[in-house]
């Protein structure tokens, strides 16, 4: 009888177990807050360090002086605007304007594509150059596929062979 009121009622043993499981959620809870606070700071560190800030308020300082300087010179600056600049309008006929619109923009594009032009004719006196390095390169191409072709017949080759071994294999240990 003494061993029979020993035992303890299984009521509490859930209610320990419980207990203790609902201990470890608030646990894992608090750590995976933990986590999220860390990762927000980690997130954050480098927006509010030292460095950055100084960086930041070195930039703003510069462009605060180059506007203060602007505002200085703003009446020069506006009358520089204002005053017609010399010999740097042609006069002509309104009749021409549309195809001046037109050479214009044939000037921007050829002046967009002048380096490209320019390394094109640079380039022409390496040109027999290049080509035989092309050709050179294109040999060992033909030299690399070859080998390679060879490889993959022998891999198939091996392949088929292991094929063959494996299948003997059961057949040898009957």
């Amino acid at each position: 009888m003494l061993n029979i009121s020993k035992k303890s009622a299984p009521c509490f043993v859930n209610f320990s177990s419980l207990q203790q499981t609902t201990d470890i959620q608030a646990e894992i809870y608090q750590k995976s807050l933990e986590i999220e606070l860390l990762e927000l700071e980690k997130e954050t560190a480098d927006i509010v360090h030292p460095s950055y800030l100084a960086e930041k308020c070195h930039i703003l300082q510069s462009r605060n002086s180059h506007l203060e300087v602007i505002l200085k010179k703003k009446r020069s600056l506006r009358q520089r605007l204002l005053k017609p600049m010399c010999q740097e309008n042609l006069p002509m006929e309104a009749v021409y304007h549309r195809y001046m619109v037109h050479l214009l923009q044939l000037a921007v594009t050829f002046i967009e594509k002048l380096e490209s032009h320019l390394e094109t004719i640079r380039n022409i006196p390496h040109l027999d150059e290049s080509i035989k390095k092309m050709s050179k390169a294109l040999a060992k191409m033909d030299i690399l596929v070859n080998e390679t072709e060879e490889l993959a017949e022998n891999i198939l080759k091996w392949r088929e062979q292991q094929k063959e071994v494996s299948s003997q294999i059961p057949q040898m240990l009957r």
